[in-house]
């Protein structure tokens, strides 16, 4: 199937045929893969980014011992949307996932019929693992077991979702259900146990196949709120408790990097650590404009790092853009090939290993299924800001190589950028849709629907 060249999205095809997984990573076959995923964690939270009143030193190692990017995104500011972009390398609008997040009342979720980098990656071999928190549908054909992977530790949504009441549905939620596999173990846990039980059963996952191939996706619950710490880390900071938690998730990725080299797995295994949006708290985005919910800088740019010894350049800084969807092609890239399934990313693993920067691209960015945003190189364009309220406005156009901060409207000086931008808008648009617009986008598809049973009714054989 030819992948997905809608809106200028370049795509870098890797050529090389599949390698054997019993190759290491550090001679260039498939490495193991572990994707560490914080939950609102702000691109300000590392100590490389200006971050004080606490240290991320286990951060600033895998930094130090890779490369880290500067412009890591997501294409939409909040859990479910990030997520499924993540995993599928589709924009989540494309996926039918572009509203918002999903609740314990959603009765939608991430078709299976969508391919995600675990059912990529086991096709290749590869022992899968989801533990954390997945928030891309509850019911049992939209969670991880049913999305490519093996085993399953974790929470289905957000931690304030546990037996909350929503009065405008009038729906109440149980307690927060603790799966193992398709089992429900607890519920409402101990939350300050989060990180703690995620590190212990991601170091679990990883010794009992340290003799395969594996691809591990630990995606922490904090620090989303509310936020919690275990006992050790509780006043460990000087920030208190919002430095307290991320000190902790500091420490499981220490742990996690500490099990690799006592498995002495640390050459073969690709290491990302990175948040699903931009962060709850104003201070933790670094100087950049807005926070999670919006659209600005501060939103959609997260912490992104990646460790691989030997073929990740170490101590490196890249400029380059990296979204969500670019992580499926480019980990395929580095696991012996693409998969034939089409979706919005780019395969970045030449720049990964060292290469230079990609050709320049389109990257749209959308807030309740609306357009709002557009970066191409270097420039940032706003199309639609919600402060607006529904008023016609001339668009924002920022520099985002000088103004990271989005403060210095340049639309008018730049009328050129501006005019290319809104070509760039419209085609976007046509392909995934606006709803502000009224339209419909011609490349989108459904999202998974549970279908309730009625009572009594037994199911078709038909």
């Amino acid at each position: 199937m030819l992948r997905n060249l809608s809106y200028g999205l370049s795509l870098c095809l890797l050529a090389g045929a599949c390698q054997s997984l019993t190759r290491s990573g550090a001679s260039g076959g498939p490495p193991n893969v572990v994707v560490i995923l914080a939950d609102d964690m702000g691109w300000g939270d590392l100590e490389s980014q200006g971050a004080t009143g606490f240290s991320t030193p286990q951060l600033m190692r895998l930094a130090a011992e890779g490369t880290r990017f500067q412009s890591g995104y997501v294409p939409q500011p909040v859990c479910t949307p990030s997520r499924a972009a993540l995993l599928t390398g589709c924009y989540p609008m494309r996926l039918g996932l572009g509203q918002r997040v999903l609740f314990p009342y959603s009765t939608h979720g991430l078709n299976p019929s969508e391919e995600t980098l675990a059912e990529s990656l086991a096709g290749r071999g590869y022992k899968t693992a989801c533990i954390g928190k997945w928030h891309l549908g509850h019911f049992p054909e939209f969670l991880p077991l049913s999305q490519g992977f093996d085993e399953y530790f974790g929470i289905p949504y957000s931690n304030d979702m546990d037996a909350h009441y929503y009065s405008h549905n009038d729906f109440q939620a149980p307690g927060l259900a603790l799966y193992r596999n398709e089992e429900v173990i607890e519920r409402s846990p101990d939350q300050s146990q989060f990180t703690r039980r995620c590190t212990d059963a991601a170091i679990d996952f990883m010794k009992r196949h340290k003799d395969e191939r594996f691809f591990l996706y630990l995606a922490h619950p904090m620090p989303h709120r509310p936020i919690h710490a275990s006992e050790p880390w509780v006043g460990s900071s000087e920030l208190g408790l919002y430095g307290d938690v991320l000190q902790e998730l500091d420490d499981s990725v220490g742990r996690i990097l500490d099990a690799l080299a006592a498995l002495e797995l640390e050459k073969e295994t690709l290491v990302v650590f990175t948040s699903d949006n931009g962060p709850w708290r104003r201070e933790s985005t670094g100087g950049l404009r807005g926070k999670k919910n919006t659209t600005w800088e501060g939103g959609v740019r997260v912490p992104l790092i990646f460790r691989l010894p030997g073929r990740i350049p170490a101590g490196r800084t890249s400029q380059a853009p990296f979204a969500f969807m670019d992580l499926k092609p480019s980990v395929e890239a580095l696991a012996g090939g693409l998969s034939d399934v089409a979706n919005d990313g780019r395969d970045l693993s030449a720049h990964l290993v060292g290469g230079a920067d990609p050709e320049e691209h389109v990257l749209a960015f959308y807030k309740d299924q609306r357009l709002q945003a557009l970066r191409r190189g270097r420039w940032k364009l706003h199309v639609h800001r919600p402060e607006w309220k529904g008023q016609e406005h001339a668009p924002l156009l920022f520099d985002l190589e000088v103004d990271p901060e989005e403060s210095n409207d340049l639309a008018a000086t730049e009328p050129s950028v501006v005019a290319r931008m809104l070509e760039d808008s419209a085609r976007v648009r046509m392909d995934l849709g606006d709803v502000g617009r009224g339209i419909r986008g011609n490349g989108i598809r459904e999202a998974g629907q549970h279908v309730v049973q009625p009572p009594g009714e037994a199911a078709s054989d038909s």
